[in-house]
């Protein structure tokens, strides 16, 4: 007796002979599938019964396939959507994604790839047969009974420590993006935990028994990039003595982050786009492509929006990765997360070092800590935690522990501007008999004024740029800029302004 299959699917095209190919291909597979032509038919069907996944059109006679995936979020159901778009339509996929398709396809559908997606979208779980007629009776809560103890995160969103609303949105956001295969681009400073976030995303998601590889774009040298992202055949040229997997092979099935993708230039970011667009690679020395099934997470310091206005990224390519953004805030814009943070990473790092029991930050210490800009964010602070416990050698860590002078601890901005004479509302009236001598050129006493509280705001700071940009109300990007424009270099005396 042959056992009843274990997904069914809905296929939605309205062109005949495509949707027999669909459903010709998926029952070979052993998945049992119904077909519609149209929105509202699909919706009856749907109506009907639960299946494990559909697979929509993204032009409809009626409607869109996003229509579908709209209904579908709307009405909370579980299935899986993959939307079929024209070939090239890239705004067309993004938008399918963004609704919430688990994947996209472009036409013409390659039967292999196909296949392969729709197996990726089924391995997440045992689909449901049926859907209950009713959720669960929960039991009402007594005005007595204490309150419900909310349950535990994942381990893999408590790696990312912090409770302020910007982090529990970072959370949110991770376990929402986990579900499907939509790539994301994270955004952050440096040491801001970008990494972190995006072994979340591999780990909460169907891909976690894959790999997931990390690659730092900005570390490999540009003639070697294409041979490191896609690998290489024997022979392919000098030194190619055996056949060698890429990044793109090695993280088969898994997740592939590309770290301070900002990095890539031009030349390589053309290729990395193919790639993501045709889901296949060409080892150099090979004469076909071979498929890759790989979930692609990028992440950058850079604002990416400006790199593509400057020329240097290519505009297609953002909107390839940025298909869900997620933004990391500093540290310095959630310092109430601070205690929380010191305590995780002074737990790991006893714990690496065997010391116990685990030591603990002073008040005074804690104040300390809590008024550093911390320009190199939660990387910054752990090397700092790590010094302080190889220095203690207490259980408390005192302020004098931590190794900051009194200069790295910002002041306020406000000392700094007072120091300029105050600007009058009107012009003061000119003495009798005596002008008040104006400026012959005005663009540069203004500039020279501008010039002199960059200098002093970056000896304040010990040449930090953040530090000196934020103090003023700058970015990083803006501080550079207006030293580049001004002439403020290492010559002026200072230091590595980095």
């Amino acid at each position: 007796m042959t056992a009843a299959p274990a997904h069914s699917l809905l296929v939605v095209d309205d062109e005949p002979d495509l949707r027999t190919l669909y459903e010709l291909t998926l029952v070979r597979e052993g998945y049992a599938v119904d077909t519609a032509g149209t929105v509202e038919e699909a919706w009856a069907m749907l109506g009907e019964r639960t299946y494990s996944a559909l697979i929509t059109d993204m032009r409809l006679p009626d409607g869109t396939g996003l229509e579908l995936l709209q209904r579908l979020d709307e009405a909370g159901r579980s299935e899986k959507a993959i939307v079929i778009t024209a070939y090239g339509s890239a705004q067309g996929a993004v938008e399918a994604l963004k609704c919430g398709a688990y994947d996209y396809l472009t036409k013409p559908v390659d039967l292999r790839q196909f296949r392969a997606v729709v197996a990726s979208a089924l391995g997440r779980g045992v689909a449901p047969a049926t859907r209950p007629a009713s959720p669960p009776a929960v039991p009402r809560r007594r005005a007595t009974d204490p309150p419900p103890v909310p349950p535990a995160p994942p381990a893999a969103l408590q790696r990312l420590v912090g409770q302020t609303d910007s982090m529990q949105q970072v959370h949110a956001m991770v376990a929402k993006v986990a579900r499907s295969m939509a790539p994301v681009l994270v955004q952050g400073e440096s040491g801001t935990g970008k990494e972190l976030v995006a072994r979340a995303v591999h780990e909460l998601s169907s891909r976690a028994g894959g790999p997931f590889i990390a690659v730092n774009c900005g570390a490999i040298p540009e003639n070697l990039l294409e041979a490191e992202f896609f690998g290489y055949r024997k022979g392919a040229f000098t030194g190619a003595v055996d056949d060698r997997e890429g990044f793109f092979q090695a993280a088969q099935g898994g997740t592939l982050f590309l770290d301070e993708i900002g990095d890539l230039p031009l030349s390589m970011q053309s290729k990395l786009l193919r790639v993501i667009q045709e889901r296949a690679v060409r080892p150099i020395g090979a004469v076909s492509e071979a498929p890759v099934n790989v979930r692609i997470v990028s992440a950058t310091h850079r604002e990416l929006g400006e790199e593509v206005h400057g020329g240097r990224f290519r505009q297609d390519l953002f909107y390839r990765l940025n298909v869900i953004g997620i933004r990391l805030p500093a540290l310095r814009e959630r310092i109430a997360d601070l205690p929380l943070i010191c305590a995780a990473v002074l737990e790991r790092i006893a714990r690496d070092a065997g010391v116990t029991p685990v030591p603990t930050l002073s008040a005074a210490a804690l104040q300390r800590l809590s008024a550093y800009a911390f320009p190199g964010n939660v990387r910054e602070l752990e090397n700092l935690l790590q010094r302080a416990l190889a220095l203690s050698g207490g259980e408390v860590i005192e302020r004098d522990d931590l190794g900051l002078p009194d200069s790295a601890v910002p002041e306020p901005v406000a000392p700094l501007l007072d120091e300029l004479p105050p600007r009058p509302a009107s012009p003061p009236p000119e003495p009798p008999g005596q002008a008040v001598p104006l400026p012959s050129d005005l663009q540069a006493y203004l500039d020279a004024v501008e010039r002199d509280m960059l200098v002093r705001a970056l000896e304040r700071y010990r040449y930090n740029r953040t530090a000196a940009g934020a103090s003023m109300g700058l970015s990083l990007r803006q501080m550079r800029y207006r030293m580049a424009r001004l002439g403020v270099t290492a010559g002026d005396g200072l230091g590595d302004p980095g």
